[in-house]
């Protein structure tokens, strides 16, 4: 019998602690489903955070390593010039990587550390009670922003992947989403080659994913995807924001 589909062997057998309708879990299948097909498993290894991908340690069979809160890309360029045949990763939430870890993230980037990020957008704090995130859209409702972020105040949201673009050090930034299965196929696309850059030794390499968080938006699941649809994707467009995996080899 043909098999249709199975379980990705680099995903663990241990239950996910996220809340019900949370896309963690797509984007983990996803990163799972790559390093099963580049067949990297035994020679990856990840940096969990601190935010609600604290645990992700138990979700992938590769080796992990926990980082303190923001400083996943400062542990990953250590693991990568120790290790440099490795291949590492980090996987982290808007205040992880765009708050506590920002200036981690951009000196990571500007040095062209030859390392891959995955970058969980959701426009909140989630493992904290939803407080306003550098993510978090003006006017949007949190615990901290009770009647909605004022920008005159808490200022804009940090568009992440248009400010690495401009970096030099950066060879492939892309955001992606997990609202529907079209966009899930990109953004396992994205992930792929994000991972593939850094095998080529092409440099820092970072998907962004739009994601949803249905129990502090206070929404069901299907309509946190759709006002993931209507108020996120507009101010986070979709899309390729740089590419240089096509030039040469460093």
């Amino acid at each position: 019998m043909a098999v249709v589909y199975e379980k990705p062997k680099s995903l663990s057998d241990a239950p996910l602690h996220y809340c019900p309708g949370c896309t963690h879990g797509i984007i983990h299948k996803l990163v799972a489903e790559v390093l099963d097909e580049l067949k990297i498993e035994g020679k990856t290894v990840g940096v969990a955070p601190v935010g609600c991908a604290v645990m992700a340690y138990d979700y992938f069979t590769c080796d992990m390593v926990q980082a303190p809160h923001g400083r996943a890309p400062a542990v990953a360029t250590g693991l990568k010039r120790a290790l440099p045949d490795q291949v590492i990763f980090t996987y982290q939430g808007d205040g992880d990587l765009a708050a506590i870890g920002t200036a981690e993230t951009v000196h990571a980037a500007t040095r062209g550390e030859n390392i891959t990020i995955i970058f969980v957008n959701n426009a909140i704090y989630g493992m904290t009670g939803g407080q306003m995130a550098p993510t978090t859209l003006p006017g949007q409702v949190t615990q901290t922003t009770p009647y909605g972020r004022d920008i005159h105040t808490a200022g804009f949201p940090v568009r992440v992947c248009e400010m690495l673009s401009t970096l030099d050090g950066v060879a492939y930034a892309e955001r992606v989403s997990v609202d529907c299965v079209p966009n899930i196929r990109k953004a396992k696309a994205a992930i792929k080659k994000a991972f593939t850059a850094q095998i080529e030794k092409k440099g820092f390499s970072i998907v962004e994913v739009v994601s949803s968080c249905p129990t502090n938006w206070g929404l069901t699941p299907t309509e946190a995807l759709q006002w993931l649809r209507d108020n996120m994707l507009p101010y986070y467009p979709l899309g390729v924001y740089k590419d240089k995996t096509e030039e040469g080899v460093r």
